[in-house]
């Protein structure tokens, strides 16, 4: 216990009272036998500095969130939905760019196919999404296709699933913010040549928002999010009036089409478009990977916002792409798709056409958010099973994955540094992971039905069978359409394979190499046991050093390597008058080193194989963090040199400066042994 009961006397005979001390209570608070947790004091830095650096946090990421607050973090459906479901509804601003531009490769005519194309992609979205809505059931722990494959194919087969994830979720964020950077400068031309500099931008606030925790981080996001979507249902249903009733569109020419392309061409450049659009399935498994994020019952509120999700973006897509066909769009390099369907629908000067574009802005560089809430909760997973650092499952203070966040920043504004922040170079990179992990994850699921034959599993056995093998063919035709740039992906999936596999291979040999035996009883070591204490000159924190190693064994010894043999005997002069019996070592060094000739010293002067070596190292502990350095960086390199030697202790002994102002106080708190001694009696003292 911390602490004590101290009985007192009264004032009057037999009165007895105990006054209870508990130092502890504005730091821990007792919470059971032998436990005590830590208050928000107990965290609380103590120099300026690190104050300074603490009250800068908390305004950049607020204040440190227990675990307590963990139930109060989760997400209502209307913030899962602006959360989660933001790369997938921003897809529809792009995708369709991205069909147009594929068509074109077959004349203006062949434009008029690209509405047939929307329509059999959102048929693929509603098989997807039925069948993660069966993952989200099955799987309530989270982890999505990783979890699935994991459970019924086995290692190999996971990782595959997630390196595809991890990948898939850092191209999310580089594809989503490039192309809201070009909104922008399509928006304000005079910024075209910081592009690149917007994206970076847009990423480092993402990434300092999704710091915060992921409520709050919903609370910022989710307005921009449904602000668009109120925005594109209204151009969509304004732009469809214009079309249908008002006959303002352009009517299409398939015939023309059909005529000029017929065949093999035509198959192959449907082929190629629906590919391309194929980028608006991206994020949908985000909500199937992050399923406990959700307020309970998670599965079900979870399946329920994947729906709503797939819903909205099969008509967003669908929409903006008849809009676009209908008004003849085609693809340029002054102009996206998405604005100059919106300069049809509300006019180019309007003040709703600049309102769409600024929400269109947002919803892209909140589609970023996805990634951010996805890929730290799948890292947290492979961490915790040992296939990539164990840092990367650790909560930082506002209960977010850290490490995960500040990873896939970093990895996002390198690609975007590297392609120019150019949407069109990352997207052949793009969506071809994401079919690689809807294959493997329905077939899981496949496998995990005929496995547990649950009530009605059939009718869950085909949705997840018939999604196993389209989006099997449609990775296939990603992939090959895309070349060569899609095989980058290809190559880079099993090299990220190989490496979680080597880290999971460390960890596992260094848990066997750590393991304790439960069976195992330990009594007091019987070892003989040397200190020995490497000293540069005679001052406090050596005398401190010294009388900790003489507390600890009668074996000690003194060393002190020095170039100069007579200022080492003047030392020892010194040293054995005021340390007699202890044994003093000069090792001479000619060539002036310092660490090596210690080491060296260790390994010809132990006698004993069995004997274990205690290297006690005096430091001195600096006020302010510029006096680090200046001090102790001769003890740094001999503790770096002496970690990997066998049958040795490192043990450093610090040594603090009292205040001059403390006076006696200052005195009292100075180690035994390192008290100035009393002056001698003057004569003709009382004393004397």
């Amino acid at each position: 216990m911390i602490g004590g009961r101290e009985p007192l006397r009264g004032n009057k005979p037999g009165d007895r009272r105990v006054r209870v001390e508990r130092p502890q209570s504005p730091y821990f608070r007792y919470t059971g036998k032998g436990v005590l947790t830590a208050k928000p004091a107990a965290n609380a830095p103590t120099t300026p500095v690190g104050q300074a650096l603490e009250r800068t946090r908390r305004a950049v990421i607020g204040r440190p969130l227990s675990n307590e607050e963990e139930i109060g973090e989760r997400l209502s459906k209307t913030k899962a939905l602006a959360i989660f479901s933001s790369d997938a509804i921003s897809s529809s601003a792009y995708a369709t760019e991205e069909i147009l531009r594929a068509l074109l490769v077959g004349g203006l005519a062949a434009l008029a196919y690209s509405v047939p194309v929307a329509i059999g992609i959102a048929v693929l979205l509603g098989v997807v999404a039925i069948s993660y809505r069966q993952v989200c059931m099955a799987y309530p722990t989270g982890g999505g296709s990783y979890s699935v494959s994991k459970a019924n194919f086995g290692r190999l087969a996971s990782l595959v699933a997630a390196s595809a994830l991890l990948i898939d979720y850092v191209l999310t964020v580089a594809v989503s913010i490039s192309s809201a950077s070009e909104q922008i400068v399509v928006a304000v031309p005079g910024l075209r040549d910081l592009q690149v500099e917007i994206a970076v931008v847009a990423i480092v606030l993402v990434t300092l928002g999704n710091l915060r925790g992921l409520r709050e981080s919903g609370s910022i996001f989710a307005i921009p999010t449904y602000l668009f979507v109120f925005s594109a249902m209204l151009m969509i249903g304004i732009g469809g009036w214009q079309i249908l009733v008002e006959g303002q569109g352009v009517p299409p020419a398939t015939q023309a089409a059909t005529e000029d392309l017929a065949g093999v061409a035509m198959l192959l450049l449907l082929l190629r478009a629906f590919a391309s659009g194929a980028v608006a399935l991206t994020g949908v498994e985000a909500i199937a990977t992050g399923v406990p994020a959700f307020k309970p019952p998670e599965s079900r509120n979870a399946a329920a916002t994947l729906a709503v999700m797939a819903g909205l973006l099969a008509i967003l897509f669908v929409g903006i792409t008849f809009l676009a066909s209908g008004f003849a769009v085609v693809p340029n390099e002054h102009s996206t798709v998405i604005s100059q369907v919106a300069g049809h629908v509300f006019g180019t000067s309007s003040v709703g056409y600049f309102l769409f574009l600024s929400f269109a802005t947002l919803i892209l560089v909140l589609a970023a958010n996805t990634s951010f809430n996805a890929f730290p909760r799948l890292a947290a997973i492979l961490a915790v099973d040992g296939f990539i650092p164990r840092q990367f499952s650790l909560r930082g203070d506002r209960l977010a994955f850290t490490t995960g966040i500040l990873v896939l920043g970093l990895v996002a504004i390198t690609l975007v540094v590297a392609f120019h922040g150019e949407t069109h170079l990352l997207i052949p990179l793009y969506a071809v992971g994401v079919f690689i992990d809807f294959t493997i994850s329905q077939s899981g699921m496949v496998r995990h039905w005929l496995r547990t034959r649950p009530p009605g599993y059939r009718y869950r056995l085909a949705i997840n069978a018939s999604g196993a093998v389209v989006t099997g063919v449609v990775a296939v035709v990603v992939t090959s359409v895309k070349a060569p740039g899609s095989l980058v992906v290809v190559v880079l999936i099993p090299i990220l394979v190989g490496i979680m596999l080597l880290v999971h291979r460390q960890y596992e040999g260094m848990t066997r190499q750590l393991a304790v035996k439960p069976d195992v009883v330990f009594r007091q070591p019987q070892r003989n046991e040397r200190v020995v204490i490497p000293i540069p000159n005679l001052s406090r924190p050596v005398v401190q050093a010294i009388q900790v190693g003489r507390s600890l064994s009668d074996d000690v010894q003194v060393v002190h390597i020095t170039s100069e043999r007579e200022e080492g005997e003047l030392l020892r002069q010194q040293f054995e008058h005021q340390f007699p019996g202890v044994p003093f070592v000069i090792v001479e060094s000619p060539y002036r080193a310092l660490v090596r000739p210690f080491v060296t010293y260790l390994d010809v002067t132990t006698r004993d194989a069995d004997a274990m070596t205690m290297v006690i190292i005096p430091e001195f502990v600096a006020r302010h963090w510029w006096e680090r350095l200046l001090y102790n960086q001769t003890a740094k390199r001999l503790r770096v040199a002496l970690l990997d030697r066998h049958d040795t202790v490192v043990a450093a002994v610090p040594y603090r400066r009292e205040l001059p102002s403390d006076g006696e106080a200052a005195r009292s708190t100075v180690p035994s042994g390192l008290h100035d001694p009393p002056e001698p009696p003057r004569p003709g003292s009382p004393q004397a």
